[in-house]
């Protein structure tokens, strides 16, 4: 997929947050690289990271918290695509990781978002029953 076609799932998946988190996005960029440096990877695979949240989350930043560079977060193109067998996978899987991203600038840790994830998915398995 063209590195724009890419962006623009990016820009639609941001545009697509609830407005209420649109509205306390402040101080980050969110930018696309085809695969996380060395130094963002942290000894894992390259193919491993599909995006990467890098600042001081909303919880963490007090009256001190003023003059600093924007915080970051970051979607890996490369890794995306090789995880997904079509356009809409990708789709999914984009809007997926930039709500992942949005919620560690929001303070949500990675074991806070599995367990929101197992809720949700047993929630959904009780509707089916």
């Amino acid at each position: 997929m063209k590195r724009e076609v890419f962006s623009k799932l990016v820009e639609r998946a941001l545009d697509n947050l609830p407005e209420e988190f649109i509205d306390r996005l402040d101080n980050v960029e969110v930018t696309v690289e085809d695969f996380p440096t060395p130094e963002q990877l942290h000894g894992d695979d390259k193919f491993g990271l599909l995006g990467l949240y890098e600042g001081v989350p909303l919880t963490e930043r007090g009256r001190g918290y003023n003059l600093v560079m924007p915080d970051r977060i970051t979607l890996f193109q490369k890794p995306i695509e090789a995880i997904c067998r079509s356009d809409e996978d990708i789709v999914r899987e984009v809007g997926s990781t930039v709500r992942h991203e949005i919620a560690h600038f929001f303070g949500i840790s990675d074991e806070r978002l599995d367990e929101l994830d197992a809720e949700r998915d047993g929630s959904r398995y009780n509707e089916k029953e």
